[in-house]
């Protein structure tokens, strides 16, 4: 450790800090352009400058590059240091005079007109290399460089060239103090490209991601593109990062399965006529949601892709359920989102909404005294489904909208309104890989795709295949709150199976005749629960009793009839048969 004075200020720091990391931990503020804690210090633009005073004398030096020493004190706000960041600062202006960093700086250190003329009213580039040494130490391909010297100095790729090397991964931009350096398109907003999470290599999935812990994209993170950067190591306190850990298949035995799988956002792109993916501004439920969630790459803000704030939005419900042609279900959950976007527009851009409905379905607590409230916002509500999307107008007021044609039932008439935006409440469809998943736990599928309870009233957790258990929104359309009560009930459910020390069997089960049977193994490919297997021993199928459920498959599809069902013989069926055409006297 290493004990300095900094404006009568003692303090003490590791021997390999800097004058301005010293600084800053006693808060005092030392202004800088040229500095960033995952580069190391290059001393350019000299605005850090401070007096020093050590076992060599006194001196003016950059804070930012200047290591710390035993006994020396520091002064940040001496007359001469002032004096030497205002001629500073003034030499910065003259090279690029537009920058308002350097506006401000002026400002803060009084200096007034610049006494030097500028040479370029529209440089921004003050040369202090930061994006340079980014490419270079973090990055590591040295896409950018300087090139010339004196007055003709500049930075720029090799050959004056778009670099083969650069993987536009955007250090440079993020490190720039001036807002010289910008990527082509980053400008322009592109709803299909929005995603679920912050546009960053390393983030938390989602605020409620289970564990709540930062995950790293390869696909984003630059060290997996070059080798390179590990920044995030720098800054990890911890230590937590480990840049080696590799993808690892575990097997694990459990006594009981959860299956939470969840759904599918309905693809809207074959239903043409709403110009989803050929037309601007037509977005999904779902990049709407990422694009108003604070976290998200507008910051909150509701955008048109040209930038702009929309001053109209349409929202149209039902897009993909409650459809004769696609899903006839409903959904449950698209009235509720579409009421949460149609006040998050208004509360956001004050611009007039209109929501396109069947009907509104609010059924949960405090569901009905929301819709209300959107009432009261002004929201204008149509009833009838939106029929089409076109950007051809007919009167002048539709000229450069797109405009929804729809039947408004309550009026009886067909109906033509202009919007900027238009948002489609998309349903919720299984996942493509329901039916594997099925499949491997001996799951069946309802109609509609979404995995089948055993019963829908008694037993809505639980499944044909003991100890298998769903939650959520695999076994249908939900809303958060019975999704979460659903997998409260299947944890209950898999614990006291789990808990109880003795399973209880139910007594119908199948049963093989091993002299009969003639090993065709027809009934180990009709078996849904996988209980029959075949012994290589004897030639014959042998049933496993804990894992057969009775359903009679394999009985019914054994050509030599060596499979039955216990409790089923014919025997005993002819008998019940008698039992009950028996005469009662």
């Amino acid at each position: 450790m290493v004990n300095l004075t900094i404006d009568d200020r003692q303090l003490r720091v590791e021997e390999e800090s800097t004058v301005l990391q010293a600084a800053r931990q006693l808060g005092i503020d030392i202004p800088t352009l040229c500095y960033h804690e995952a580069i190391e210090p290059y001393m350019a633009c000299r605005v850090c400058i401070v007096e020093v005073t050590d076992e060599r004398g006194r001196k003016l030096a950059p804070s930012c590059g200047y290591p710390v020493q035993e006994g020396m004190v520091v002064r940040t706000d001496t007359e001469e240091v002032l004096e030497a960041r205002k001629v500073i600062v003034e030499l910065l202006l003259a090279r690029a005079p537009g920058v308002e960093k350097l506006k401000e700086l002026a400002d803060q250190l009084g200096v007034g007109r610049p006494r030097f003329k500028p040479d370029k009213d529209d440089e921004r580039c003050i040369l202090c290399g930061l994006c340079v040494r980014a490419c270079q130490e973090i990055v590591g391909v040295s896409a950018i460089n300087f090139l010339n010297r004196g007055p003709d100095r500049v930075v720029t790729t090799p050959f004056d060239m778009p670099s083969d090397v650069c993987i536009a991964c955007g250090a440079c931009v993020q490190v720039c103090p001036t807002g010289a350096i910008t990527l082509d398109g980053a400008d322009t907003l592109i709803h299909s490209e929005l995603d679920l999470g912050p546009p960053k290599a390393i983030h938390v999935p989602f605020a409620q991601a289970v564990p709540n812990a930062p995950v790293i994209d390869a696909l984003s993170c630059i060290h997996a593109k070059t080798g390179n950067c590990k920044v995030c190591d720098k800054f990890c306190e911890p230590g937590a990062i480990n840049h080696d850990m590799e993808d690892e298949s575990e097997e694990i035995e459990v006594g009981s399965i959860i299956l939470a799988t969840g759904f599918e956002p309905f693809d809207c792109s074959p239903l043409l006529q709403y110009g989803y993916g050929r037309m601007p501004n037509v977005i999904t439920g779902l990049e709407f949601e990422m694009m108003s969630n604070a976290g998200g790459p507008t910051g909150g803000k509701i955008l048109l892709e040209d930038g702009k704030p929309p001053t109209s939005v349409g929202i149209l419900h039902c897009i993909g359920s409650r459809d004769e042609n696609y899903n006839e279900y409903c959904s449950r959950v698209c009235c509720m989102y579409a009421l949460k976007f149609a006040h998050l527009v208004r509360e956001k851009t004050h611009g007039d909404v209109y929501e396109f409905y069947i009907d509104m379905r609010a059924f949960g607590k405090g569901y009905e005294e929301f819709y209300k409230r959107c009432l009261r916002e002004d929201v204008i509500f149509i009833r009838g489904k939106g029929a089409e999307v076109t950007d051809v107008w007919e009167t002048p007021d539709e000229r450069g909208k797109l405009v929804i044609v729809c039947e408004d039932t309550l009026l009886g008439e067909v109906r033509r309104i202009g919007v900027d935006m238009v948002i489609l409440a998309t349903g919720l469809v299984p996942r493509k890989d329901a039916v594997d998943v099925g499949r491997l736990f001996s799951v069946s599928r309802s109609k509609d795709g979404f995995f089948l309870e055993l019963h829908p009233k008694l037993a809505p957790i639980s499944t044909a295949s003991e100890g298998v258990f769903l939650a959520g929104t695999c076994q249908g359309p939900k809303d958060i709150p019975d999704s979460v009560a659903q997998g409260a009930a299947a944890a209950g459910a898999a614990l006291s199976l789990s808990g109880a020390g003795v399973i209880y069997l139910e007594p119908i089960a199948s049963v093989i005749d091993d002299k009969v049977c003639g090993g065709c193994k027809i009934c180990i490919s009709v078996c849904p629960y996988g209980a029959i297997t075949f012994d290589d021993e004897k030639k014959v199928s042998v049933v496993t009793e804990v894992l057969c459920k009775g359903c009679g498959s394999c009985a019914s599809g054994c050509p030599s009839g060596a499979a039955r069902a216990t409790h089923f013989a014919d025997e005993q069926i002819f008998a019940e048969i008698d039992g009950a055409l028996t005469e009662v006297t």
